[in-house]
């Protein structure tokens, strides 16, 4: 299997991230949720590499924190949304028929509503927390693995292999789990990268609202929110959590365009 630049990339910046943010359940700088106002808004230096924020606490900790929040959180969302996403998509693809309308329609209806429109009433409606926010999210990134999915059952039901497992007496569930699920796999690991990159992003957009990870716990998105109001003064406390919502972004977008050509363009679209 020949590596391509764009996973190579995508592997570098996304094992960085990832051991910057696994790093911090051990160890961090400074306590991410110290404040110390004497150190308000320090520029970045040999004691703070990234500076202080407006609290004088450490932000390269709180980036740290931040991190694995916000990974955590995305690895939940993308691994439940295309858990129950493949097998609808399985399901409305290679059962067809009735079945296959109702779960589309369902699907369909989701979709109609503006992504974070949807999630922000999903956390009005129900309370404010961080596991709200993941139902929030889930329901919002099925639709994608479902039409992934059911392209690809819809792709290889009326195979040869699949119509050889009939004859022999084969089910629903050998066909489509032991058959059709490992040749949809490389579609499904590439939408599943690419959607880490949108599960970022929409925990970032949430939790700037403020309706995302709450505090004590930081999260890039609040801490964009915090640091607008310096941005002038202090513009060190927004280029931060930016800079790496912006690195992870480029990084999960690398890795998922990487794999697509690793697997001969075999891609699963997340829009």
């Amino acid at each position: 299997m020949k590596l391509n630049f764009e996973l190579k990339a995508g592997a570098a910046i996304g094992l960085f991230i990832a051991a910057m943010s696994l790093l911090s359940f051990i160890w961090v700088p400074h306590d991410y949720n110290e404040m110390d106002h004497s150190r308000r808004l320090l520029p970045p230096g040999s004691g703070h590499i990234l500076g202080t924020d407006s609290f004088g606490r450490d932000i390269f900790s709180r980036i740290m924190a931040g991190g694995r929040n916000s990974l955590l959180l995305a690895i939940c969302t993308v691994t439940g949304a295309a858990a129950a996403g493949s097998l609808l998509g399985l399901l409305a693809g290679y059962l067809g028929g009735i079945t296959g309308d109702i779960i589309m329609r369902i699907i369909d209806t989701i979709n109609s509503f503006p992504g974070i429109l949807l999630a922000l009433m999903l956390v009005a409606v129900m309370d404010n927390s961080q596991f709200t926010l993941f139902i929030a999210l889930l329901i919002l990134f099925i639709p994608s693995y479902t039409r992934v999915m059911r392209t690809g059952a819809m792709q290889y039901k009326n195979s040869s292999f699949v119509q050889a497992e009939r004859i022999l007496g084969a089910g629903f569930f050998r066909i489509t789990f032991i058959h059709i699920l490992p040749n949809t796999a490389p579609a499904l690991l590439s939408a599943s990268v690419l959607g880490l990159s949108n599960a970022i992003l929409a925990e970032a957009a949430m939790s700037y609202l403020g309706m995302g990870i709450q505090p004590p716990n930081p999260s890039w998105g609040r801490m964009l929110n915090e640091a607008q109001s310096w941005f002038f003064n202090a513009p060190w406390c927004a280029l931060a959590p930016g800079m790496f919502i912006m690195l992870t972004v480029v990084a999960f977008h690398l890795l998922g365009e990487g794999i697509r050509r690793v697997f001969g363009g075999q891609s699963g679209s997340l829009t």
